[in-house]
């Protein structure tokens, strides 16, 4: 299980002590399987697996095969409703009144057209319990067989997987840059941070844990082991080691059931509590925030049974209101009430990442005469505050020069609101002077390359991962805001569900808008053809998994096409077995079956927490198409969510991200080509050893070079 994570995280196959032989066959045979699902092995890798002896290749060869085929979705069967989608995709009425002669005559009935038509617009008649509705007419080989195979083009996805070092070398590697990692990770990088946890225990530890969700995560893994817990420096860290052993969320986002604790347990946590309130009495402040939550956990804790740790203890007392501690923010807060933003900033100085975030709001309640003390508090906290916080404020400043059209406000849990942006504008020469203070700060950080930097042009456009929160997991995934040019003739959107145990119905749908982000058509279960674009037919029960599929020809018209997941019915994305979304890339006459793993571009999870998913938006500019990532859930209604109910909405939320500044990887390019020796690259092999930053890691880097590649973006962010 380990080996295959590490294959899907890195495109790296590690490389384990086997036995030698001759596995030249298994190479060849490996090495046409991947071409099969988009991917190829690199020299070293199939020379590594051609050296081994027959057996261990093919167990290697049958690992490495398993992980990329989940990797782009292709461990599924992705049967389509329609057998001969895209063609042969009937006219959406004449589908139902075909529906409607079938339940007629089933009853032994007859009917006219007319009178079938009266009966769906009087509404008697409940359209998806119709006879051979929404469930397969036919097998994936039946599909298969009705359909020509995939003729290659040039322009088909081809992933190059390297070979790796040693299987414990490359988990510890990756469990290091995951624990170390200068940002928040997602649900999907945490479970992996955590399973690696468990492989590395006894293996070097990172220096630092910069995010306290990762050192939650970890001495989760050291409470249940017995081992010392380790970064534990304020009362909040002990509540989110709490919920992650509680199998909980540790962003705190949502609340948490406690389990039982053994007594060994309670006795760590208590001992934490105390040593930090014993260090910092201050760090009672923050207890308020979370009172319900401590006091919850006070019940399984018992602290009242352990005198010696009376720190503790106090912990348990604010929480109950049994004494009052103000905190920093409450302090601060107090301060600006009374009109006094200046010494609100002085207050806030002692919380860098605090007075950075609430840096623009304080610029804009300043007076004249306080505005100059609140830039002295913000210039005296960038040394302090961590690079993640630095390059969001960069982000922010680099927006408010006038106010946005729409103020998209975003959650953790990818969930999204929009209203109107009455925050007046920051003055030019203040931004420029923000700018430039944080321009020269985040310089001064950039990580140090010893070698050339060589960059891959394809990689500029993708937004810094400042927040794994931003964004799923799955292939190429990229973070919120990130653009990536679009080729082929025509775009195939393509979502997979299976439930869990109740019937569950998601439908993936497509809406158009016009340069002014206004409707200008849809296409869906209820409408299966408009300007080119065609559905492949409603599914209604995954009990064995679902596939939906849209084709989008690129000539269709309109300047935004945004592919969108609604639940009908059934269980949520969080609750259902597996869901996922995705695109592929196609020329019009490629054939093939709906589903072929080599034209899959990206695909992503759906565990989002509304009942609308909108991952990402495909925009027309004057270069092309580009697709652009939104990772935005709608909370949407309990049942029944179709795209004409949320046209509104949807494009609110696109025109916000797509008018939004984005600090992208060309950003800190730009930092870097005053630090070191930074070359685009043209394709070409590198003379000497280099550090590659790009979307993957090419096969003929010299020996010695280092690649940065999509997943290890985080690794570019200054600390």
């Amino acid at each position: 299980m380990i080996e295959k994570l590490i294959i899907q995280k890195t495109l790296r196959v590690p490389a384990g002590p086997a036995a030698a032989g001759d596995g030249t066959p298994v190479a060849r045979q490996l090495d046409a399987a991947l071409l099969d699902v988009g991917f190829a092995a690199s020299r070293a890798l199939l020379e590594h697996i051609g050296a081994l002896a027959p057996a261990p290749a093919m167990d290697l060869a049958a690992t490495v095969v398993s992980a990329v085929r989940e990797l782009v979705g292709d461990h599924v069967q992705h049967n389509a409703y329609f057998i001969g989608f895209p063609h042969d995709v009937p006219d959406t009425v004449e589908f139902w009144v075909d529906r409607l002669r079938a339940a007629v005559l089933t009853g032994g009935g007859t009917a006219t057209d007319a009178q079938l038509r009266d009966a769906v617009v009087a509404g008697g008649v409940n359209l998806l319990d119709l006879p051979a509705y929404g469930i397969y007419q036919h097998t994936y080989a039946q599909l298969l067989a009705a359909h020509d195979t995939l003729v290659t083009a040039a322009g088909d996805r081809l992933t190059v997987l390297h070979l790796g070092d040693a299987p414990e070398v490359e988990a510890a590697r990756l469990y290091l840059a995951l624990a170390g990692s200068p940002t928040p990770h997602g649900e999907a990088d945490l479970a992996i941070l955590g399973e690696l946890a468990v492989a590395c225990a006894d293996g070097v530890q990172p220096a630092e844990i910069p995010v306290r969700e990762n050192r939650a995560v970890l001495n989760g893994i050291r409470l249940v082991l017995g081992r010392p817990l380790v970064g534990v420096d304020t009362t909040t860290d002990v509540l989110r080691l709490a919920c992650q052993v509680s199998g909980g969320d540790v962003s705190l986002a949502t609340p948490t059931r406690f389990r039982a604790f053994r007594r060994p347990e309670r006795r760590t946590l208590l001992a934490a509590l105390n040593e930090v309130v014993a260090a910092h009495p201050d760090r009672l402040g923050d207890v308020a925030r979370y009172a319900e939550r401590w006091k919850r956990l006070g019940e399984r804790l018992h602290p009242h049974e352990y005198g010696q740790w009376p720190h503790a203890q106090e912990v348990f007392t604010v929480a109950r209101g049994q004494r009052r501690v103000h905190n920093l923010a409450g302090r601060a807060e107090a301060a600006i009430r009374a009109g006094a933003v200046g010494p609100a900033a002085s207050v806030l100085s002692a919380a860098p990442g605090l007075l950075l975030r609430s840096a623009d709001r304080l610029l804009r309640l300043a007076s004249a005469a306080e505005r100059a003390t609140v830039v002295d508090a913000v210039t005296g906290a960038l040394g302090s505050a961590s690079g993640r916080v630095l390059l969001s404020l960069r982000e922010h400043v680099d927006n408010r020069l006038t106010p946005a059209s729409a103020r998209m406000y975003a959650s953790r849990s990818r969930t999204a609101w929009v209203g109107p942006d009455e925050r007046p504008a920051l003055p030019a020469a203040l931004v420029a002077e923000l700018s430039s203070l944080l321009d020269a700060a985040i310089s001064a950080r950039l990580p140090q390359w010893h070698r050339p930097l060589l960059v891959d042009p394809q990689v500029l456009d993708v937004a810094l991962p400042l927040s794994g929160k931003a964004t799923e997991g799955g292939f190429a995934v990229m973070p919120r805001g990130s653009r990536a040019s679009v080729s082929g003739e025509v775009l195939r959107f393509f979502t997979y569900w299976r439930q869990a145990s109740r019937r569950t119905d998601h439908d993936l749908s497509v809406l158009l808008l016009d340069d002014d982000f206004h409707s200008s058509g849809q296409v869906s279960w209820t409408n299966y053809r408009h300007d080119g674009v065609v559905h492949s037919g409603d599914v209604t029960d995954a009990r064995n998994g679902a596939t939906e599929f849209i084709d989008v020809p690129l000539t269709a018209g309109g300047r935004y096409v945004v592919p969108q997941v609604n639940i009908y019915a059934g269980e949520s994305f969080d609750e259902v077995a597996e869901s996922m979304f995705g695109y592929q890339t196609r020329a019009r006459d490629q054939g093939g079956a709906p589903f072929d793993a080599r034209t899959v571009r990206a695909r992503s999870h759906l565990r989002g927490h509304g009942r609308v998913a909108l991952p990402m938006v495909f925009a027309r500019n004057e270069r092309g198409w580009q697709a652009v990532w939104l990772h935005l859930y709608l909370p949407g209604r309990p049942s029944f969510n179709r795209v004409e109910e949320n046209t509104f909405t949807t494009a609110d939320r696109v025109r916000a991200l797509m008018e939004r500044r984005y600090l992208t990887v060309s950003y800190l390019v730009d930092r870097w080509r005053g630090r070191a020796e930074v070359t685009v690259w043209d394709g070409r092999p590198p003379d000497g050893p280099v550090t590659f930053v790009g979307i993957e890691a090419p096969e003929n880097l010299p020996d010695g070079s280092e690649a940065i590649t999509l997943g290890r973006l985080n690794e570019v962010i200054p600390r």
